[in-house]
This record gives C-alpha cells, sequence and structure tokens, in this order.
C-alpha cells in the first residue's frame, strides 16, 4: 500500500512541478490577476479539474507559483553568488547574476517579480504579502553585503542602504527598459552603471570585474 501512495505522490508532485513552470512563466507577462486557473489550463495543456485538485484556488495557485519563483529566484541568483566570499565580491556577482537572470528570460516577462510587484502592490491580502515578503529578502540581502564590505574595509560608503537602492535600481531599470525595448543593451548599461559605483565606492579590480557579462 505504501508503494500505491508514493507513487501517487511522485506523480503529483510531478505534475505539480510541470504546471507552475507554467504559471510562473505566464504570470510574468500576463501578471498574478492574470493566472487564473483557466487561464493555465489554456497555457499548460492540463485540465482545469487537475489544476483545481492540485491547488484549490485562484488564490492557492497564485501563492504556489510566487513561491516556485522564489525559489528559482533563489537558485539563480542568491545561491549561485555563495561562492564568494560575503562582501564586495559576493555583492559584485549578485549582481551580475541578477541582471543574467532578466536578460537570458527565465520567465518570458523578465524578473517575476517585477512584473507581479506592479501587479499586486496596492493590493493587499496573502499574495500580496508573498510576493512583499521575496522582495524585502532580495533587497535586505544585498543591503547586508554592502554593509559586510563596508566593516571588512572593501568598500568606503557614507550610508549603505542607499547604494544597495542605487543597485537595485539600476538593475530593475535594465529589466524594465529591456522588455519595453526589446533590446538588451540596458543590461550592459547597467552593468557599467554598477561597476561605476562599485570603484568610486572604493572596490578593487578584481571586484569590479565580476561584473563583467
Amino acid at each position: 500500500m505504501s508503494e500505491i501512495v508514493d507513487g501517487r505522490r511522485a506523480r503529483g508532485d510531478a505534475s505539480r512541478r510541470v504546471v507552475l513552470a507554467s504559471a510562473t512563466d505566464l504570470a510574468s507577462v500576463e501578471g498574478l490577476d492574470g493566472l487564473t486557473i483557466g487561464r493555465l489550463a489554456e497555457a499548460s495543456g492540463s485540465s482545469k479539474s487537475s489544476i483545481a485538485t492540485l491547488f484549490q484556488s485562484k488564490e492557492g495557485l497564485q501563492l504556489a507559483t510566487v513561491a516556485a519563483a522564489r525559489e528559482i529566484f533563489v537558485e539563480r541568483i542568491v545561491e549561485a553568488a555563495r561562492q564568494e566570499p560575503r562582501g564586495a565580491r559576493r555583492l559584485a556577482l549578485l549582481l551580475r547574476n541578477a541582471l543574467a537572470y532578466s536578460r537570458d528570460r527565465v520567465f518570458t516577462g523578465g524578473c517575476f517579480f517585477a512584473a507581479t510587484a506592479a501587479d499586486v502592490d496596492s493590493k493587499p491580502g496573502p499574495v500580496n504579502d508573498a510576493v512583499r515578503s521575496a522582495l524585502v529578502d532580495w533587497y535586505g540581502y544585498v543591503e547586508a553585503q554592502v554593509r559586510h564590505a563596508v566593516a571588512a574595509g572593501e568598500l568606503v560608503v557614507s550610508d549603505p542602504e542607499v547604494l544597495a537602492f542605487e543597485l537595485i535600481a539600476l538593475n530593475e531599470e535594465a529589466n524594465s527598459r529591456s522588455l519595453m525595448m526589446g533590446d538588451a543593451r540596458p543590461y550592459a548599461l547597467a552593468a557599467a552603471a554598477m561597476r561605476a559605483h562599485l570603484q568610486a565606492s572604493g572596490a578593487d579590480a578584481a571586484v569590479v570585474a565580476l561584473l563583467d557579462l
């Protein structure tokens, strides 16, 4: 009996992963409001009943989609930067990874969280909370690397929060402008501006070079 239950669970997990792959991509283009069971069934080729069984409701689907996108974001950007010590080197790699994640269209709509934040920012509730939580963690992690770099003497910055804000803003502008213009050049411009910010803050050449795309 346990083998039957385990087999059903494995099939259910596989189905969930396949559906969520479609859901995250769809939401990056059409927003979380447009992510309904019916629309996802149409986009993924799955039946409405199977999607409803997996997620129970539209809100359940949206929350699962945000969680799945967050896992991908952390894997592609944050975990991939942990090969470098915390501080300036990890900061530079985080920024490069973030630009590449959007440039390479991990999601068709560019950065999932940039797309969905605009969709839910004025709509309080669990979905808004989930998107905001992911962004708060990201902003805080970038700022933490700036603070580590300052404490280690790798950067000289009067206000780490301001530098983190500026670096994140460059990443978000590159994502937005690239999508609007259908052009990858904004990523190169953002990387150049980030290098200039780090150089002006005293980063050494090896750190700055990590931002070469």
